[in-house]
């Protein structure tokens, strides 16, 4: 018989309260993912705990935690590999907790909406689909950062979202990246403007850690220091 599945929760009634560890034993099924386990300790331990998915697909991220000190998709990371000792699972970090595995996500999406992150037609008024070339360099920068599906794992992994509440995040900016790259879209100029300063590309110091956590294996790394280089392009326009 296999040893049983030690479960530590960090548990939170409201965003005010510090959080305790609440400990639950269960049966160990290594095929079972996190997310099961989640809703096995709900429906047969404790109806309070609070935690959020949806498609248990591994394609909209809702259900985003912290699980062994990483952050992770919990429908998509199995107990077998995770080893033979406890699992720990906690809020993502950098949010707002809401209650127990819940997190306010009403930050990470205001920086979204300060990047003006929707396309903008340069040619608003044009009757046929503007088409950009596959085998084009333009294409090849754009394709690698376009499948953000928008889970918040790469700001709960920021060092410096962790240090500065007005830090636009990984995702915000590569979001700009993508769309002020993209040669049909014509709010370029005003999302350099966003994303300039120590709040935007210039408080990145390359650490990594969003690129190494990504569940889609993007690399929010790279587009920030791609729109770093435009930046400078673009300053440097302006006075020659």
């Amino acid at each position: 018989m296999s040893e049983p599945l030690v479960v530590r929760i960090l548990r939170a009634e409201g965003p005010h309260e510090a959080g305790r560890y609440q400990t639950y034993r269960l049966e160990r099924e290594p095929r079972s993912s996190v997310l099961d386990v989640l809703a096995a300790v709900q429906n047969s331990h404790d109806p309070t705990l609070a935690f959020r998915y949806s498609c248990r697909a591994g394609m909209c991220g809702t259900c985003s935690v912290r699980i062994n000190g990483r952050n992770r998709w919990s429908c998509r990371t199995a107990i077998g590999d995770l080893g033979s000792g406890p699992l720990t699972v906690e809020p993502l970090p950098n949010y707002p907790v809401i209650r127990d595995l819940v997190v306010d996500m009403a930050p990470f999406f205001e920086r979204y909406r300060r990047v003006r992150a929707e396309f903008v037609p340069a040619q608003p008024g044009r009757p046929d689909f503007a088409s950009v070339r596959p085998d084009s360099a333009e294409r090849q920068d754009i394709d690698r950062h376009v499948e953000c599906i928008t889970c918040g794992i790469c700001y709960g992994s920021c060092g410096m979202a962790a240090a500065s509440d007005s830090y636009l995040g990984p995702a915000a900016l590569t979001r700009a990246f993508t769309l002020i790259r993209d040669s049909r879209d014509g709010a370029g100029e005003e999302r350099l403007a966003r994303t300039a300063g120590h709040e935007g590309v210039w408080g990145c110091h390359t650490q990594f850690n969003c690129s190494d956590e990504c569940p889609m294996d993007l690399a929010p790394t790279s587009a920030i220091q791609k729109l770093k280089r435009l930046e400078v392009r673009h300053a440097l326009s302006r006075l020659f």
